[in-house]
């Protein structure tokens, strides 16, 4: 299993963070559907004020550009891109990987 670490910063707007955080208990099932077709096992993301954090999980040939790049093309993929983009600080055009950033990790206890 891989493991996939982003960060990402919603508008400064107290109401579109509780509606983005509303909006995620009901995520479409067509993107579920997508993530697990193209090898993601498990997505979560927390949140901290408007600062979220996003663990990806999944299967050990999963390549970061290539099947987010597939999960792009998946039906309601982008119509979701674009649903959610409404509460997010960045650009609504950017891609996913545009607004979600990859973080790098400094520490594991277990190594």
């Amino acid at each position: 299993m891989k493991r996939y670490c982003q960060t990402l910063t919603l508008r400064d707007d107290p109401a579109l963070v509780e509606k983005y955080i509303e909006v995620h208990s009901h995520v479409w099932p067509e993107v579920i559907a997508g993530q697990h077709e193209v090898g993601i096992l498990s997505m979560e993301i927390y949140a901290q004020g408007r600062t979220l954090f996003m663990i990806v999980d999944t299967v050990d040939d999963f390549d970061w550009q290539r099947d987010m790049a597939r999960l792009a093309t998946l039906p309601r993929q982008a119509e979701w891109e674009a649903y959610v983009s409404q509460f997010q600080g960045c650009d609504p055009n950017a891609t996913s990987a545009q607004k979600w950033q990859l973080m790098t990790k400094i520490f594991d206890s277990e190594r």
